[in-house]
This record gives C-alpha cells, structure tokens and sequence, in this order.
C-alpha cells in the first residue's frame, strides 16, 4: 500500500496555520487604525493583547504585517494584501449575518458612541429600550473615533461635536463643572470655597490626541479666569470612567460633564464645590445611517434615544430655578 507522502495535497493543514477569525479582527482593527492602543480601546482589549494576537497571525501567515517604527506602524506589502482580503472577508460575513437574521425574525440596531455616553447615559436606560421592543438585539460599539457608518455597518450615532457642527436631533448640549466626592468638601486642611482652592488639590484629566493636557477642563478655566492656574497633582487617564471612578473614590477632582454625571450627582457621589457651570459649547447629536432610514428598528432608537433625553431634560429643570 503505498505511503502518503507529507506534502499530500488533501492532507489537513496543521492548526497552527490555520486563520482565527479573532486574529484577523484584531489585524483588520489593528490595520484601520494604524495603531495596537486604538484597535484594543475598540475592542475592549490591552495594548499587549492586540500586539500578540497580531503576532499570532504573523506567524499563522509566515510572514510580518506592520512594520513597528517608532510610536508608530505602517503595514508591510502583506499587510496591505491581507488587509484588503479581511475586510472583504468580514464584510461577506455581516452581510450573512444580517440576512440570517432577517430570516429567524431578530433584528439587530448597531450604534457607535463615546464611552461616556455609553456608560453614564445610554447603559442605565438601555433597558427601558428593550423591555418595549425585545425582537431587537441592540449593539453598542463605544469608541472616541469618528467611525464611518456605512464602512462600518454602523445604523445610527450620537455624535459628541460642537453644537455649531451637529446634524440630525440634539439630544441634550454639555454644561460642565467640577465634581469631587463628598468627602473632599470635609477636609479643612485643603478647604475648596473657591476656584482658586483648586490648586491645592488633585486635577483628574483625560489625555485627548494632539489636545492640551487639560482639554477636558479647559472651557470652565476660562470662564473662571484660571487659565493659568497650576494644580498641586495631575492624575492622567485614558477613558473618562476612569477618570470619574477616580473622582467617586475621593483621589481628586474631576470636570463634571451634565447631564451625563447626572445620576452620581443625585446619589450623591459626586458633589460641585461650586455652583459655576460652564457651556463647553459642545452636544450630543443622533445621526442616522443612509442605510437605516428605511429601517424600522433603527428609527425607533433613534426616536427613543430623543424621547429619553426630553424626559430627563424635563426632570432636571426644575432644579435649575
């Protein structure tokens, strides 16, 4: 009987050449963005962890994909072959997805937001969502890129941008201010009566792309006329929840974005030592796909997203009389 030779064409491939479909979305994350930190605030992972799922692949593939320059990546001229070959390969597979979707009678509503909205707003009314309508499966891609929603697949948007650039419904425009714990406000070695006081304490910012290392604070600084103040300490995050999970635990002072702290503010959280909010001159805006104007499911998010936002916008203005 003879032998089958190892170079048999019908002999299985080994596992470790095999593609993972979790490394080629990690590579195809990795490659739109050019950077291993952006696809893994995309993809909820590590630095490190992108680093090595692409690495995986490289190896799977025999062959490197980026070339890592310093604090930067560019693909290689594989890289740019497989990258055309993914996104091709990804784009078959949601359209699949959506049609076996449509044929089993679920619905899908994809929606790309900051982190922020998502976590301090959109998540604790979610449910109010989809206690009404239960045949939609709602995906929440949370992301400070500007994410193009026909590329991406993406239904609607609720756009963080200047209220002069904004287009489609305005949700609600942001009025900021500092927040700290309570605690903070008994500690009278560091008293904090006035803006001033600031300087004796913690500033609690988040590091923004190509912006000053107070961007967050710096529409209130001005207002106050404290531009050039200079803080005791500067904690430095990369997600505004840090950088609020940091203020509730009492390790400084964070710019409170309303209404979006709305709730902490009324748990009592999270206190303004003072009553000086600021317009940041910025709203959050709904946005709809030109490919889901036609769908029902994204409309009636988009309509309930507003109708939310009316409702909490009704429940906090007496308090501003």
């Amino acid at each position: 009987m003879p032998r089958m030779h190892p170079g048999n064409a019908n002999a299985p491939e080994p596992r470790s050449r095999q593609l993972r479909l979790d490394l080629l979305h990690t590579f195809e994350a990795a490659a739109r963005h050019l950077s291993f930190t952006r696809a893994g605030e995309e993809l909820f992972l590590s630095q490190s962890a992108v680093s090595r799922q692409v690495q995986q692949l490289e190896e799977s593939v025999g062959a490197p994909l980026f070339e890592r320059r310093h604090r930067a990546l560019a693909l290689t001229e594989a890289g740019r072959i497989m990258r055309r070959a993914v996104e091709d390969s990804l784009e078959r597979l949601r359209d699949a997805a959506a049609r076996v979707r449509s044929s089993t009678g679920r619905r899908q509503v994809t929606l790309t937001c900051t982190p922020g909205f998502a976590s301090f707003w959109l998540i604790p009314r979610l449910a109010r969502f989809t206690a009404g309508h239960p045949e939609v499966d709602v995906r929440i891609a949370a992301t400070l890129d500007l994410v193009d929603l026909e590329r991406g697949n993406v239904d609607l948007a609720v756009r963080f941008v200047p209220s002069t650039e904004g287009s489609g419904p305005l949700l609600f425009e942001e009025e900021v201010q500092p927040m700290c714990a309570p605690q903070l406000l008994r500690d009278r070695s560091r008293p904090l009566k006035t803006p001033r006081d600031l300087e004796q304490h913690t500033l609690l910012t988040v590091e923004m792309r190509d912006a000053s290392l107070t961007v967050d604070w710096d529409p209130w600084l001005q207002l106050m006329g404290l531009a050039s103040v200079h803080m005791a300490h500067t904690l430095r995050f990369t997600q505004y929840a840090e950088a609020v999970a940091a203020a509730v635990a009492g390790q400084g002072i964070v710019i409170g974005r309303l209404p979006l702290l709305a709730d902490l503010v009324r748990q009592k959280k999270l206190v303004a030592p003072f009553r000086s909010p600021a317009a940041s001159r910025r709203g959050y805006f709904v946005t709809l796909a030109p490919q889901a104007v036609h769908n029902p499911s994204a409309r009636a998010f988009a309509d309930w997203l507003v109708a939310e936002a009316e409702q909490a916008d009704a429940h906090r203005a007496p308090a501003r009389n």
